[in-house]
């Protein structure tokens, strides 16, 4: 398995794209996963569903949690680097 590498070994510019492109892909994530969960919330209730269907949104969306901490990392990097004036 191949070792991502850490943060701080990252150039700006490097860390910029993965910012962006992790931004992008949360957001778009995001929405598909926003979309599916009024889906599911809206057929538990309407239909003859069972209501422990409701959960399935709620513990899907822990999968983004690795991103957003991966963000948070970028982020905090970046906001380090920058010059003070």
């Amino acid at each position: 398995m191949r070792k991502e590498a850490s943060v701080a070994a990252i150039s700006v510019a490097e860390l910029h794209k993965k910012k962006k492109i992790l931004l992008g892909s949360l957001i778009g994530l995001g929405v598909v996963l926003l979309s599916a969960s009024a889906i599911i919330i809206y057929l538990a209730f309407t239909s003859k569903m069972p209501k422990v269907l409701i959960m399935v949104p709620i513990c899907s969306s822990l999968t983004l949690l690795p991103a957003f901490i991966s963000l948070s990392q970028i982020n905090a990097e970046l906001k380090n680097r920058k010059p003070k004036p």
